[in-house]
């Protein structure tokens, strides 16, 4: 378990919502791996979105990416979130070589709650959310209210979907993930 390198502090129940991608390895167990293993640090998963193939932005000579948005609660502060979150991609072999670069599994913290941070090692909303099809689109299927609050017209990126939210759903159920 995670918890014994990141401190817990106790707050109320949060809304968060991450937004997780991978192209490396099996993109699609990468990011069931991840949500099971934040599911056992204590992250309520409440929703996932369904899977979405994306091209890469930014550094694109690497293959095409899966990603998508789970919402969750969680009694982590922003902070302890953003480390579970570091942890968790550490522990399932992620490497920092090449910004923007390809990934087995990388987690960004989209929302948390109502919070406003900016902070060198963080900032919520994400800086850079309104400029990604491959968050806005899964993060409209399970928040759409959110999403619409957002007032931003969907960027234009090579996005299709790729698993229903549904198949996603019964993947995480068989892997001993209760919604």
């Amino acid at each position: 378990m995670l918890r014994s390198k990141a401190r817990v502090i106790k707050m109320e129940n949060e809304k968060a919502y991450l937004s997780l991608g991978s192209n490396l390895g099996d993109p699609l167990e990468n990011l069931l791996q991840a949500i099971i293993a934040l599911a056992k640090e204590g992250i309520k998963v409440k929703n996932v979105s369904g899977i979405y193939l994306s091209s890469p932005v930014g550094y694109i000579d690497q293959p095409d990416f899966l990603n998508m948005v789970v919402g969750a609660e969680t009694n982590y502060s922003p902070e302890e979130l953003l480390k579970v979150c570091q942890q968790t991609e550490n522990l399932l072999g992620r490497v920092r070589d090449i910004h923007w670069g390809p990934r087995k599994i990388d987690i960004d913290i989209i929302f948390y709650g109502d919070y406003s941070i900016k902070k060198e090692e963080l900032e919520l909303p994400h800086p850079r959310l309104k400029e990604r099809a491959f968050v806005l689109v899964p993060l409209k299927e399970i928040a759409p209210d959110i999403f619409d609050d957002l007032k931003v017209p969907m960027p234009a990126q090579n996005l299709c979907l790729k698993i229903e939210q549904t198949d996603v759903k019964m993947m995480l159920k068989e892997w001993g993930l209760v919604f």
